[in-house]
This record gives C-alpha cells, structure tokens and sequence, in this order.
C-alpha cells in the first residue's frame, strides 16, 4: 500500500539555465548600480568605504538567509520522508 505524502508541494529539481542567467545578470548589475552610486556620491572617501562595506554585509547576509532557509526546507522535507517510510511500515505491519 502506498501513501502519496502530500504534506509539501512538489518542488521542480532543476532550474532552467535562463532562470540561472538572470539571477546571475540581475545580482551583478545591482552590485555593479549600488557601487557606482557610492562612488559618484559627493562624500568623503571614508565614508564610501563605510557603505560598501555595509553593502558587502548585506549581500553576505541575503546569501546566508537563503542557504539557511534551502537547509531549513531540505530538512522538513527529509523529516516528512522518513515520518511517511515509518508509517507505511506500521500500517504494513512489518
């Protein structure tokens, strides 16, 4: 007897390869506008310095939140496998 385990959306494997270059283009031209815009701002030098530096954190910080949360969503659909191969085995009675 199997159970279709539908307590999470089937989620695609694979990304098409112009999804994957638009991610790539959109994430380099942002980095590539917010940097021209700290350099042509009227300030000081230390102060450019200042918010690259808080923009570099920023993205560090997106990259670690969205790996954070792919491993939070591998983990749950890991969990949900083994809870369903448990239950199909109690209802087999094996």
């Amino acid at each position: 007897m199997n159970i279709p385990d539908n307590s999470y959306p089937a989620v695609p494997t694979t990304q098409s390869s112009g999804w994957v270059a638009f991610t790539y283009i959109a994430f380099v031209t942002s980095l590539v506008t917010v940097a021209a815009g700290i350099i042509f701002l009227p300030i000081q030098i230390w102060m450019r310095g200042y918010l690259g530096i808080g923009v570099l954190m920023v993205v560090q910080s997106c990259i670690t939140l969205a790996k954070t949360q792919r491993d939070a969503a591998e983990n749950a659909r890991m969990v949900n496998r083994v809870e369903t191969a448990r239950t199909e085995k109690i209802l087999m009675g094996s």
